[in-house]
């Protein structure tokens, strides 16, 4: 349809179909109609129109997008059309001040941008778009509802100057940026705080205002109806004080020096306040109105103003002097303790989160010698320590917050051997409190959530070992009482626990429950023996950890003697964590670096040089399970890593964990040299089968995700085939040999249809297991053996592969990942002699596998196998061009590069 025959009609049919119409085809139309008219010399006068003359919402939410796509062009659009565009706007919203909230938003939106783009434009020696701050005054001498346009224009102006737009140069950016921090925005921080001030209080307290910002608030306050005490029970008054605390908030949350702090890192911001703006920071007055109006406000606007303490609290520490951020940081403890002696506000999950961020920012930015030097902090340190423990305790209620008082407490415990000042921090009486908090809510939590069929928090992993490496370190703080603690617990449950595994009732409630409780006490004692790195430790210290690590270790051997019928995987991954926490602190180059030592009298006597070190973690290890050495726990590792993948293959968690935890083994050559002389081991190392480790079949029980971790079983395996191989090619052959013979028999059956997945599935496993093999195969001599057992031979095959199954990426992904780390040259390893035709091989190798993907997936024919279904061509377009065509992008760089 031309655009110059559209009606008003016509056109607010497409603004439905487009936002909220439901057929696919109608809303396409729309989007291809609306682009025309962004295009279309009648742009201008149609968004009027719609404005002027729409029936709905959605006509002048159009007209605002397009608005913002007109002044947002590369090309800008003459400085008299802007200027107009900005007065309609300004005019249009004054006179229809109840508009729906989403179309003010985007209209004010585009007078935001306009702003910004013409910041440094002058006309008549004036900078003509910075005419915009006078221009909301006229708002805010208005109704409430004026007011509360005016208040959305200073706040939408200060995040568009804030936001980073990537298709400009960003030095230009910077300069606006800069230039608004400059001139404009203290003044507009300080017209809030004013603003919400006399909001609360009802005094004309107007002189701490400056200059700028001096203009008749007497009018503007009287304009406001404020006059009458303010009521939040009315909308308007309501959204007038939010609107005015997310100015604030936009304003401390300003880029102020360009350093785009990355917003995930949380915990570590600071906020690069101004020289310029330390009088603000310095008046009590202003913590004072914040902490006033969380305490006077309904929960959705305190949980703004605690947003503002947020950033208030992240102050950078050299904007004051040393007395000033004494007086500062006392100030907010006071602040806090206030908060903490009235807590019902936090009973809501937003003010509990927000407030839980600006515990953790105190210590962020704040030494622990600083904070106990306050007056208050000993109250303080009181009420925190019982608002955690509490917190811990409802482990139920907002999880996600738990996280910012468990880094306070980590940073806190950690800062412990710094404190200079003679004034007493208390740790040492509040930490294990925590940690026993921490412990016990856990293990109670195990019978909630299995009676009452809750989420697990154990099945959220990422959760859990957030909140343990932070509680690893609280742990270590009096740590004799932690390790009390948990070796009562287990005691009492591993008993509970095998009196279960005797009776006859079976898999019960209680058995759950028990196991529950087993997998949380596992998961802590790899936490507290993990906290012996970043906590002073004593020898005393580590026959603790021996004591722990016993229980956990015979465990281990319960657990495994029990296999398969006996096996729970929540205990099982526990081990692992358990396993993996232990291999970091006492095994290998970490024995060397971290463990004290003492020598065996009878040795020193005879051989001094070679004596055996006995670390005091395993004295107790070597008494009840004759564990004298890391040594013997590699081999206690090693053993478990083979029953895991023996027993375990069906269980894609536990198979990957192991397989992580043998790759981690593998990766420290000292390591590497004592793995390969336990029996274990070398049993891998000549049995990688699916007869012995079921995970490497491919039996239609495995989906094709879990084959993925053959990719790191493989890599592991090679590293440690690799330790002693050298230039022995018969090992190697033998290594290689189920590999072969698996290879051989996809030559047999490839042709046979009816055995087609078998065979698709067989090249898959294949495919990842020889990018394994191939990734650790860094040396030259190792990576010619490799490269001489796949060509001739095997390469086509894969050639052929690609060529059948070109539109399964399960299928295509790993042989053309294969191709692309056969590509590698990492270590030089694809440097093959002067005389060697291979990197030619290679290279003709790699380029016929591309061409041929390329042409199959070129060609409009989709698979079509029968009892199989497949998506659409758009969909399977783009799933293949998503998954496969960076890697042969990747393939051919790295050939022509090494070409």
């Amino acid at each position: 349809m031309a655009l110059h025959f559209q009606s008003l009609a016509e056109l607010e049919v497409l603004c439905t179909h487009l936002y909220i119409g439901t057929d696919l085809a109608q809303r396409i139309e729309a989007e291809k109609a609306l682009l025309e008219l962004i295009d279309s010399p009648e742009c201008l006068s149609k968004c009027q129109l719609l404005l002027e003359q729409g029936t709905t919402s959605y006509a002048q939410l159009l007209a605002a997008t397009c608005l913002s796509k007109l002044v947002s062009r590369v090309s800008p659009l003459p400085v008299e059309q802007r200027i107009d565009i900005r007065n309609y706007i300004l005019n249009y919203v004054a006179s229809q001040p109840k508009l729906a909230p989403f179309v003010i938003q985007a209209l004010i939106q585009v007078i935001a941008k306009i702003t910004k783009l013409g910041w440094f434009e002058v006309q008549k020696d004036q900078f003509i778009f910075r005419e915009i701050i006078a221009d909301v005054k006229k708002f805010l001498q208005g109704t409430v509802e004026h007011c509360i346009i005016g208040v959305i224009i200073l706040s939408e102006l200060t995040q568009e100057m804030n936001l980073v737009d990537y298709s400009r140069p960003s030095a230009k950016h910077r300069k606006i940026a800069t230039s608004f921090r400059d001139t404009s925005l203290k003044d507009i921080l300080v017209l809030a705080c004013s603003l919400l001030k006399e909001c609360i209080s009802r005094r004309y307290n107007l002189f701490w205002l400056s200059e700028w910002t001096f203009w008749e608030v007497r009018i503007v306050l009287q304009k406001l109806m404020l006059a009458k005490p303010l009521n939040l029970q009315d909308q308007d008054q309501q959204n007038l004080v939010m609107q005015v605390l997310k100015l604030v908030l936009n304003c401390l949350n300003f880029d102020f020096i360009g350093s785009s702090a990355d917003e995930s890192a949380d915990d570590l911001c600071t906020v690069q306040i101004p020289a310029t703006w330390r009088t603000i920071f310095l008046e009590p007055e202003t913590l004072d109105l914040f902490f006033n109006l969380y305490h006077s406000l309904p929960p959705l606007l305190s949980q703004l103003a605690l947003s503002c303490l947020v950033q208030f609290a992240s102050t950078r520490r050299s904007l004051f002097s040393s007395p000033e951020r004494a007086k500062y940081l006392g100030n907010l403890i006071k602040g806090v303790k206030r908060i903490l002696e009235n807590p019902q506000g936090l009973s809501d999950p937003g003010n509990y989160h927000e407030f839980c961020r600006f515990l953790a920012r105190l210590k962020t930015n704040y030494q622990l010698g600083e904070l106990v030097m306050v007056k208050e902090y000993p109250e303080v340190i009181r009420l925190i320590a019982n608002f955690t423990v509490t917190s811990l305790q409802h482990w139920e209620f907002a999880p996600n917050s738990v996280h910012y008082l468990l880094t306070l407490w980590q940073r806190m415990v950690a800062s412990v051997p710094f404190v200079k000042s003679t004034e007493p921090h208390l740790l040492d009486t509040y930490a294990p409190e925590i940690t026993k908090a921490f412990i016990t809510s856990r293990l109670e939590s195990v019978a909630i959530v299995v009676r009452d069929n809750l989420d697990d928090p154990l099945d959220d992993p990422a959760t859990v070992f957030q909140q343990l490496e932070q509680l690893c370190t609280v742990s270590r703080c009096e740590y004799e009482k932690t390790c009390t603690l948990l070796v009562q617990l287990f005691d009492q449950n591993a008993q509970n626990y095998q009196k279960l595994l005797h009776s006859a009732s079976g898999m019960t409630v209680d058995m759950a429950i028990q196991e529950g409780r087993l997998a949380w006490l596992v998961y802590l004692v790899g936490t507290v023996v993990g906290g012996r790195l970043t906590y002073t430790s004593t020898d005393e210290h580590d026959a603790m950890d021996g004591e722990l690590s016993c229980r956990v270790f015979q465990l281990i051997s319960l657990m495994d003697t029990g296999l398969p019928q006996c096996c729970n995987e929540k205990i099982e991954l526990a081990i692992l964590w358990f396993l993996d926490q232990f291999r970091k602190t006492y095994v290998g180059d970490q024995l060397q670096r971290t463990s004290k030592v003492v020598r065996l009298k009878s040795d020193v006597s005879r051989v001094p040089e070679k004596a055996w070190k006995i670390v005091k973690v395993y004295a107790r290890m070597s008494e009840v399970l004759g564990i004298t050495d890391d040594n013997h726990v590699l081999e206690t590792f090693m053993t478990k890593i083979v029953t895991n993948l023996k027993y375990w293959g069906r269980r894609e968690a536990v198979i990957s964990r192991t397989l992580q935890f043998l790759n981690d083994l593998s990766v420290g050559y000292i390591l590497l040299k004592k793995l390969v002389k336990i029996d274990a081991v070398k049993f891998m190392l000549k049995n990688h089968t699916s007869e012995h480790f079921p995970f490497l079949g491919i039996s239609d029980s495995y989906s094709l995700s879990d084959f993925r971790c053959r990719t790191t079983f493989y890599t592991a395996l090679t590293r440690l085939l690799m330790v002693e191989l050298g230039e022995d090619e018969d090992e190697f052959e033998n290594f290689m040999l189920p590999l072969t013979v698996s290879f051989e028999t996809v030559l047999q059956i490839f042709n046979n249809s009816f055995k087609q997945e078998d065979v698709k599935r067989m090249l898959i496993g294949l495919a990842r297991d020889l990018r394994g093999i191939a990734f650790a195969l860094n040396t030259k001599t190792s990576y010619t053996m490799l490269f001489d057992w796949m060509y001739p031979a095997y390469l086509p095959i894969l050639q052929r592969a690609v060529e059948q199954w070109y539109g399964e990426p399960a299928c295509t992904t790993p042989i053309l990942k294969l191709m692309a780390e056969l590509m590698q040259n990492r270590s030089q390893r694809l440097n093959f002699d002067v005389s060697s035709p291979n990197g030619i091989l290679l290279f003709r190798e790699a380029s016929k596998m591309i061409c041929t993907y390329a042409i199959s997936e070129t060609e409009p024919v989709l698979l079509s196998t029968a009892g199989m279904s497949h998506p659409g061509p758009h969909e399977l377009r783009h799933q293949l061009r998503a998954s496969c065509t960076p890697i042969c992008s990747h393939i051919y760089l790295r050939g022509t590069h090494y070409s």
